[in-house]
């Protein structure tokens, strides 16, 4: 059970390992931009590809969807970034363990945004856990974690292909370890858990009041997606990259005629950008087109 792009390592582990999979569960298509074309999920074009059984419904809760599952007759269900929580009567199907792989170090950053709660939070470590899933959201025992260092460069983009890679040779290690009667899970430190909630759309706006290096974080951790963001002259900009500048100024004004911005502690010097409908552009050739003077408010 998977849907986009980090599920697809573990799904590929799978396919060349000595495990059989008998029905790939992913999220249905979507409908996106302007001509609602319909897009499947990269999960529902990967196992099309290797020719696997695809079943992508609404949700699994209605009798028909759950008469069709107990038809497979799993032995043990694999779940990583499903895009649903799993309904209780399929957990509590005898002799049968789903297994989830979430990408943080468990009991830290439980929920739906645990890579970009990581790199904001200026985490110097984060990595997977293989758990078992169980009715509270990412509460159940842990059998394998695997932990990955963070730098303050590394981008939510790049953290997550980097931890797909480690969690799918973790999900075989995991089943292996299963197969061969040697799992022992490990029951979570609740005192010591934290909750990685949805990015909402508020908090990608940059306030320049805030340090430097508190900004540089935002923009990793929106990076690619949903995007750090200024306004100038009702023009809404994204930054993909930037470095912090020991400059100092005022908070939210352009300190030279290259886009380094005063913040609340020394500056930013803003390295790629992409204006509203246009391409990702490095700073050089963004202002050959784009006259941002020194001394220019950012909002």
């Amino acid at each position: 059970m998977g849907t986009p792009e980090f599920s697809v390592p573990s799904l590929t582990a799978l396919l060349d390992s000595q495990y059989k999979i008998t029905c790939v569960y992913t999220q249905p298509p979507q409908k996106k931009n302007r001509g609602q074309k319909i897009y499947k999920s990269p999960i529902h074009l990967t196992a099309e590809k290797f020719n696997l059984k695809v079943r992508s419904p609404y949700n699994l809760s209605n009798d028909l969807e759950y008469k069709f599952f107990l038809d497979n007759k799993p032995d043990l269900v694999i779940v990583v970034a499903y895009g649903n929580l799993i309904p209780e009567r399929y957990l509590k199907i005898p002799n049968l363990l789903f297994l989830n792989l979430h990408a943080s170090l468990l009991p830290k950053w439980r929920g739906a945004a645990p890579i970009e709660r990581s790199i904001l939070n200026q985490d110097f470590e984060t990595g997977i856990s293989i758990m078992k899933i169980v009715k509270e959201l990412d509460a159940g025992p842990f059998m394998l974690q695997e932990k990955v260092s963070i730098d303050k460069t590394v981008t939510a983009g790049k953290l997550k292909a980097r931890l797909s890679k480690v969690g799918a040779s973790a999900i075989i290690k995991a089943i292996n370890l299963i197969s061969n009667g040697e799992e022992k899970f490990i029951d979570q430190d609740v005192s010591n858990s934290s909750y990685a909630k949805k990015i909402e759309k508020f908090e990608t706006k940059i306030n320049w009041g805030n340090k430097s290096k508190d900004i540089i974080a935002m923009i990793n951790a929106f990076n690619p997606t949903p995007g750090a963001w200024f306004e100038l002259k009702s023009q809404r900009y994204k930054i993909l990259e930037a470095e912090e500048s020991t400059m100092t100024g005022p908070i939210g004004e352009t300190l030279d005629d290259q886009l380094t911005i005063g913040t609340g502690k020394n500056s930013i010097k803003i390295l790629q950008i992409q204006k509203e409908g246009k391409n990702i552009l490095d700073v050089k050739n963004f202002l050959i087109g784009n006259n941002i003077k020194k001394g220019t408010k950012i909002l």
